[in-house]
């Protein structure tokens, strides 16, 4: 997993309308990267919800929301339109993205092993470079802290 300081990893991937985006694009500006297992699962479809729900927060403080999943572009679609989410999401179908952010670790379940995506968040400042490490992601409380810390880092 990356660490607080570090240069944030550049990434070209497609959205959930297959426009193109790169970090650099957002240079400039805060931006939360949130990786994720899957679309339209229990915990994932809280975390988004919960994320939407306080969109405008981040709107205010002008903080780019971006979540990054290994489902297709074709899929984030039928999740952001079935719950109306108003953020980006990025399709890394071939986990380039969340290896360099070390959001792929190795899991196991019933006794295999397999690569899953961890819950995790960056928090990226304008000028590219990760402020804040969110390594295990609570769905129902993730969004709060954000803000909260988004609240210190602005106001310090």
């Amino acid at each position: 997993m990356l660490e607080i300081n570090s240069p944030a990893p550049e990434f070209t991937l497609l959205d959930q309308d297959e426009k193109t985006h790169t970090l650099s694009e957002y240079r400039g500006q805060y931006v939360l990267i949130y990786f994720y297992p899957k679309d339209d699962t229990p915990g994932c479809t809280q975390q988004a919800c919960i994320l939407r729900d306080i969109y405008d927060e981040f709107e205010k403080i002008q903080v780019k929301v971006i979540g990054i999943s290994a489902d297709s572009p074709k899929s984030h679609k039928k999740f952001a339109e079935k719950y109306q989410l108003p953020f980006t999401l990025l399709s890394d179908t071939d986990r380039t993205t969340l290896t360099a952010f070390g959001a792929l670790k190795e899991k196991s379940m019933f006794g295999k092993s397999f690569l899953g995506i961890i819950r995790s968040s960056f928090l990226i400042n304008p000028e590219g470079v990760i402020i804040k490490v969110y390594p295990k992601v609570d769905p129902a409380t993730h969004a709060d802290i954000i803000l909260a810390d988004l609240d210190s880092l602005m106001h310090a």
